[in-house]
């Protein structure tokens, strides 16, 4: 099973979650499929390499919460370690703070002040490109640590909304958009 075919089968669509007129995209049938699971984490890991193959980047930092679950086996694709971006209060040591607009309130997104060493090259992993509020903050916290952002790697796209330019000079890397 390649990445297309598993996003494609494994992908189920909710109706109506969280709330009236939203679809949500229900990711927990990938999860529990090893084939398609290991394929989408390949398509993903992709993203941290060359042409050649040779890995181009330090580190994958992965985005709260479901970012995390496909971040975590990226990151051991590539060889390179993971760091995680959480909401605010749930890292324990020193962090970078920054707090965002989303569409219904605002957010507030925090990194570990040591979780990205000057210099280092890193991919962001996260389920979902929507509006790239996400985005645009945790590579904001990346530079805050003196990180570099090469790119980020997404499950899906939403292509209706406008996260593709909110995320600037990155290089993205969608494996499918809705």
């Amino acid at each position: 099973m390649d990445a297309a075919t598993a996003l494609r089968e494994l992908v189920l669509d909710v109706p109506d979650h969280p709330e009236p007129g939203i679809v949500f995209k229900d990711i927990t049938p990938l999860l529990a499929h090893p084939e398609g699971f290991a394929a989408v984490v390949e398509a993903l890991a992709a993203a941290g390499r060359d042409e050649a193959g040779a890995v181009v980047v330090d580190a994958v930092v992965g985005m709260e919460a479901r970012g995390f679950i496909l971040a975590a086996p990226v990151a051991l694709a590539l060889g390179v370690g993971l760091v995680p971006v959480r909401k605010v209060g749930r890292l324990p040591r020193e962090t970078h703070e920054i707090s965002y607009a989303l569409e219904y309130g605002e957010a507030t997104l925090e990194i570990h002040r040591d979780g990205v060493a000057p210099g280092q090259r890193v991919l962001l992993v996260d389920d979902v490109l929507a509006t790239g509020g996400t985005v645009a903050a945790t590579r904001e916290l990346v530079e805050r640590c003196g990180g570099v952002v090469t790119g980020l790697a997404v499950l899906m796209e939403l292509g209706f909304l406008p996260g593709r330019e909110t995320a600037g000079d990155l290089t993205v890397t969608a494996l499918t958009t809705v």
